[in-house]
């Protein structure tokens, strides 16, 4: 059953930061807005949340906020211009690489297979604007979000969570998470992936993805984002994967022009 969570006031969702760790405030804020930057979470052009959302958003001072601001703006990653807010300017440098998505499916159902997954939430809430944005929504317009831990031999192997647009809440089950995987789910109810755009990046674990991937704090991470299109060209899902950098690998065959620098 999906429970349904009332929207918050930013269209953010509250954010955990480590009080008692070693690192400042603004620096463990400064780095995970980075990593969602770097992973693209948060694309170019993309608009970040004013200081005063962020001192709510973190339970944070206006003061730490501004600092946070200011490191990603002198660090190139964001322009802070009066009146029209703080965007996103960092682009990736690497070129994208395509593949068959038949066989990336494949490898996901590969990976369903040989793991176990526990399902945390299943919730209808109104998005970030991120994630309403990469899924083309209207502002309000809610979602539903799936958490679930992946695990092998018993021990926590990944923390993904997954939004669909609310519309597809009757198939974003609990019961159905736990049998399959989510585009598997997706597929037996009719919306079948043609495309994905994904990327792919190192992070490290704040107190939250620590805690539930049984990890030190700042232990390294494998993000994954990825978003999914039908053949009408439409998002339907967006999935932010985050695995243990000490088990899980990626491994990618390169053939011909793809082995050139």
């Amino acid at each position: 059953m999906v429970r349904d969570e009332r929207p918050k006031d930013l269209g953010e969702r509250k954010t955990v930061v480590d009080r008692d760790a070693p690192m400042p405030l603004y620096h463990q804020i400064y780095l995970q807005i980075r990593d969602e930057i770097l992973s693209g979470q948060r694309p170019y052009g993309s608009v970040l949340p004013t200081e005063q959302e962020m001192t709510e958003l973190f339970s944070v001072s206006r003061i730490t906020a501004r600092r946070v601001l200011n490191e990603l703006a002198q660090n190139n990653f964001v322009e802070r211009r009066r009146r029209l807010g703080t965007r996103v300017i960092f682009r990736s440098p690497a070129k994208p690489i395509e593949g068959d998505i038949n066989q990336a499916l494949d490898s996901l159902m590969a990976l369903g297979a040989g793991t176990t997954v526990n399902v945390v939430e299943v919730v209808k809430e109104i998005p970030s604007p991120t994630i309403a944005s990469a899924l083309q929504l209207k502002k309000g317009e809610p979602v539903v979000r799936a958490i679930r831990i992946r695990c092998m031999d018993g021990q926590p192997l990944g923390h993904v969570v997954s939004y669909v647009p609310a519309r597809l809440a009757e198939h974003i089950t609990a019961i159905n998470l736990s049998k399959m995987p989510i585009l598997k789910v997706l597929d037996f109810a009719g919306y079948k992936a043609e495309r994905a755009e994904q990327t792919i990046g190192a992070i490290l674990a704040d107190a939250r993805l620590s805690d539930a991937l049984e990890l030190e704090p700042r232990d390294a991470l494998l993000r994954i984002g990825r978003t999914v299109y039908d053949k009408d060209e439409q998002p339907f899902l967006v999935t932010v994967a985050n695995y243990r950098a000490d088990k899980f690998n990626i491994r990618i065959e390169l053939h011909g022009s793809a082995l050139d620098d």
